[in-house]
């Protein structure tokens, strides 16, 4: 990257990237065979697996050294009760991150969307020091633009940082940071983006998620599938670049990547590896 400044921005957010695994039953090994300790490992939820899977795998990984962030998807969680379970076992393997979602499960009408399991967790006298919100940088196929930008104003109170979805617009993101900052959300940013993908793999993965929850998520994200899965795979690179003028925005407080690995943690890995020795170069 010919920016000097540019570069630098983009090796410390690429320094300080987290990575977003599924709860497979490979993953844990994946994890331990590729990832540094220093890592940090997020575990998404699956309506399919339930909560069990990502909680299950968030103390396990917790217990071998990673700092974990577990994924509450508030629709899957089925009231105050079992949120304190949740709670006391994940804070009793020293879990100190979450992420919370609305999720992708038909509410049973205990928490129908993120803000109201955040209120729980502040009753439950704010159990996790880091909290996660999502945000959107691209339109949301069922909810309005400014009810997502308003919901994370709603959602300042309880939470720490905002993580965007993905997306493959780096026009969308620069119009967005702006706008969520106009509107006085303040919280730092962990940028979305994907790690490299081949499409065997990804439509494998598919095929593991679950055949409903990859319509739900192609849904979400209109092209993104084609996309990733173009001959030679994808990688952010080229994103990251073209985003580097609207992360360098004064007040974007952007401090990190979320990276959506699709279980391809070895080859995330050594790509991070490789664009962050780029970078400094």
């Amino acid at each position: 990257m010919r920016n000097r400044r540019y570069a630098e921005l983009l090796a410390r957010l690429v320094e300080n990237a987290r990575y977003e695994v599924l709860p497979t039953p490979s993953a844990e090994e994946s994890v331990l065979t590729h990832l540094p300790r220093e890592r940090v490992v997020t575990i998404t939820a699956s309506p399919s697996k339930g909560l069990a899977a990502t909680v299950d795998l968030a103390e396990r990984l917790a217990g071998h050294g990673y700092a974990v962030v577990p994924h509450l998807a508030a629709r899957m969680v089925h009231g105050r009760e079992e949120l304190a379970e949740i709670c006391e076992r994940l804070t009793g393997k020293g879990v100190t991150r979450v992420f919370v979602p609305g999720g992708d499960a038909e509410p049973d009408g205990t928490y129908p969307d993120a803000l109201s399991l955040l209120e729980d967790l502040a009753e439950l006298g704010r159990p996790f020091a880091h909290v996660g919100i999502t945000g959107y940088p691209e339109s949301h196929p069922t909810i309005n633009d400014d009810l997502t930008v308003q919901s994370m104003w709603d959602k300042r109170r309880y939470a720490t940082h905002v993580v965007s979805n993905l997306t493959f617009d780096p026009a969308s993101i620069r119009v967005w940071v702006r706008r969520m900052r106009e509107r006085g959300i303040t919280m730092p940013l962990l940028l979305g983006l994907p790690g490299p993908v081949e499409r065997t793999k990804l439509l494998a993965m598919a095929t593991k998620i679950g055949v409903g929850e990859s319509t739900r998520f192609l849904v979400k994200h209109k092209g993104t599938l084609a996309r990733l899965a173009a001959p030679g795979g994808y990688t952010g690179e080229k994103f990251l670049e073209q985003c580097a003028p609207a992360l360098a925005m004064p007040g974007a407080a952007v401090e990190g990547l979320h990276v959506f690995t699709f279980n391809q943690i070895a080859e995330t890995e050594v790509w991070r590896n490789d664009l962050l020795a780029r970078l400094r170069t």
